[in-house]
């Protein structure tokens, strides 16, 4: 089982990223994925989660309005279309994959996903 997030890097405020996560090893359209996001020193935050067919979506109040998340089950891909980025976004970003009924009660809770990604980093400088 394994999760793959690329598509980070340094950007400047007001520009844009792509984030991708590519699942390899389960049944991918049974599960529901969540983004998070650590900064130094701080807690891994909830930033996006979809459900496994993808008709379920939520966003953090910080990122509402600004970040896109969206699947193609058959590529076995998340993506996170993050744009009008600002320096707070900075941080490293995870995608986890839950297979949780009722996931999208608890999706902000790190401890409802079985699987992890390594993170990819984010920087946005001012």
């Amino acid at each position: 089982v394994q999760l793959v997030e690329s598509g980070g890097g340094l950007v400047q405020a007001g520009g844009s990223l792509r984030l991708s996560c590519a699942a390899f090893g389960f049944t991918f359209e049974d599960y529901a994925i969540g983004w998070f996001r650590q900064a130094p020193g701080k807690e891994r935050e909830g930033v996006s989660c979809i459900s496994s067919s993808g008709d379920i979506r939520d966003y953090a109040d910080s990122v509402k309005g600004r970040f896109t998340i969206s699947r193609d089950n058959a590529k076995n891909t998340v993506y996170l279309q993050m744009n009008s980025l600002k320096p707070e976004d900075t941080a490293v970003y995870y995608c986890a994959a839950t297979d949780l009924e009722g996931f999208w009660r608890l999706w902000t809770l790190p401890d409802s996903y079985d699987y992890w990604g390594q993170g990819t980093q984010v920087t946005v400088s001012s």
